[in-house]
C-alpha cells in the first residue's frame, strides 16, 4: 500500500475557521483501517476548536461522525474487510480493557488519544508540508479519506444511508444514551432538556421512548423548539424560568425527575437553573460540552444535600458501540427513532464555514457533509 493525497478541512488555531488542504495520508498499520469517507456529521464539538474552547492539538484535521468504506487494511485486521460499509465509533471499543470488559465501551482505553489524534504507537498518519497531523477523536472524519482504528469501525448495513451512518457515531448516541441509559428516564417522570440541537433531539427521542410523561425543552431558537416537538417534546420554552414555572405547576411542586444539558456550551448559568429545576431525589445529566477556561458547575452544597440531588457527566450517553449503534439503527429501521430529521442540509466539504455558520444561527438541528469522490 502507498500513501496518498486527501482533500481535508484542517483547523491551523483557534478563530481562523477550516482551511482546506491536500494533505499526505499514510497506508494503515496494524490494527488500523484506510476509510474513504461518505458522510461527515457537523457535531458542535468540532466547532469549539476554532471557537478556541477545546484543548486539542493543532494542526487538526476535524470531523468525528463519519461513515463510508473500507479501502484498505493493515496487518492483523480482523473486525472489518476491504469493501466494507461502516460507521466511525468517536471513542474506540477494543472489546478486550477493563471498561470495555465490564460494559462501558465508552470508556475504553484505546480512546485516550482523542485530543491528538496521535495513534497508539506515537505516530500519525495525516502530514502537510512535513508537518504530522491528527484527526480529531483520531478520526478525521473532515477529510475524504482517513487511517482510522479498527476498534473505531462498526459494520454499516446495507441498507443504511451514509447520511445515517454518519449519525450514530456520536449524536445519536450521545442524546439517546443521556436520556434512557446515563439519566435512566423510567415511564412517567418529567424531563427537562437544555439544547434541542443534534444531540438534545436524540435526548428528547430517548427520554419518549423511555416512557417519560413530560418532555420538555428549554432553547432560545424557535425553529429548534417546533423540531423538538416533531422528536417527540410535549412542551418547549425559550427560556429556563418559564420551564421551570411549568415545571413547578405540572408536578404539583415536586420539579423534575431528571433534567439534561445539551447545549451547544454548557455554563454555570445553565447548570444553577437545572439544578433548582431538579426534586428530590432527582439526577442533572451534563452531556454538553462547556469552555475550557471555564467552570460550569460551581453551585451551593446544600443545593444538592437537601433534596439529595445528583449531577453527573455523560460520555457518549454512557453508550456501548458495538451494541447500541446496531440497535438504534434497528429502531430507525423499525420507524421508531426518527434520523432522516435530524438533518436539515447538506454541504460539500469546501461549505464547511457556511455550515458552521448556520448552527451558530440556529439553522440546522444537524448539518452533514457529503464528500466527493
Amino acid at each position: 500500500m502507498s500513501t496518498l493525497t486527501t482533500h481535508a478541512a484542517i483547523a491551523r488555531e483557534p478563530h481562523l475557521g477550516w482551511e482546506l488542504a491536500d494533505l499526505r495520508l499514510d497506508p494503515p498499520k496494524e490494527h488500523e483501517v484506510r476509510v474513504r469517507f461518505h458522510a461527515s456529521g457537523l457535531c458542535h464539538s468540532d466547532h469549539h476548536i476554532t471557537k478556541g474552547d477545546a484543548r486539542v492539538r493543532l494542526p487538526v484535521v476535524g470531523g468525528h461522525e463519519g461513515a463510508g468504506v473500507v479501502e484498505s487494511v493493515g496487518p492483523h485486521v480482523r473486525r472489518v474487510k476491504p469493501g466494507d460499509r461502516i460507521v466511525c465509533s468517536y471513542i474506540p471499543a477494543c472489546g478486550a480493557c477493563r471498561p470495555c470488559s465490564t460494559g462501558h465501551q465508552n470508556m475504553c482505553v484505546k480512546g485516550l488519544n482523542a485530543g491528538t489524534g496521535m495513534f497508539l504507537d506515537g505516530t500519525f498518519r495525516f502530514h502537510l508540508d512535513g508537518e504530522d497531523l491528527g484527526g480529531f477523536c483520531t478520526l478525521g472524519t473532515f477529510s475524504q479519506y482517513a487511517v482510522v482504528s479498527e476498534w473505531a469501525c462498526i459494520p454499516l448495513p446495507d441498507d443504511i444511508p451514509f447520511e445515517i451512518g454518519a449519525l450514530v457515531g456520536c449524536g445519536v448516541p450521545t442524546g439517546w444514551g443521556s436520556a434512557v441509559y446515563a439519566a435512566g428516564v423510567r415511564a412517567g417522570d418529567t424531563v427537562v432538556i437544555f439544547g434541542a440541537g443534534g444531540v438534545g433531539s436524540n435526548a428528547v427521542q430517548g427520554a419518549r421512548y423511555a416512557g417519560a410523561k413530560n418532555v420538555v425543552v428549554v432553547d432560545p431558537v424557535a425553529f429548534k423548539r417546533d423540531m423538538a416537538k416533531t422528536f417527540g417534546a410535549t412542551h418547549a420554552f425559550a427560556t429556563a424560568s418559564e420551564a421551570h414555572d411549568f415545571v413547578v405547576e405540572t408536578t404539583w411542586g415536586q420539579l423534575a425527575d431528571h433534567v439534561i444539558c445539551t447545549p451547544g456550551v454548557v455554563t454555570q448559568e445553565i447548570v444553577e437553573a437545572a439544578v433548582l429545576m431538579t426534586g428530590k431525589g432527582g439526577k442533572v445529566t451534563i452531556t454538553a460540552v462547556g469552555k475550557a477556561t471555564e467552570t460550569a458547575v460551581h453551585m451551593r452544597a446544600g443545593l444538592l444535600i437537601s433534596y439529595q440531588r445528583q449531577v453527573r457527566g455523560a460520555l457518549f450517553g454512557d453508550c456501548n458501540p458495538l451494541y447500541d449503534v446496531p440497535k438504534l439503527l434497528g429502531l430507525y429501521r423499525a420507524g421508531d427513532l426518527k434520523l432522516n430529521e435530524l438533518i436539515t442540509r447538506r454541504y460539500r466539504l469546501d461549505q464547511v464555514n457556511d455550515a458552521y455558520r448556520d448552527l451558530e444561527e440556529g439553522k440546522n438541528i444537524r448539518g452533514v457533509i457529503v464528500h466527493e469522490h
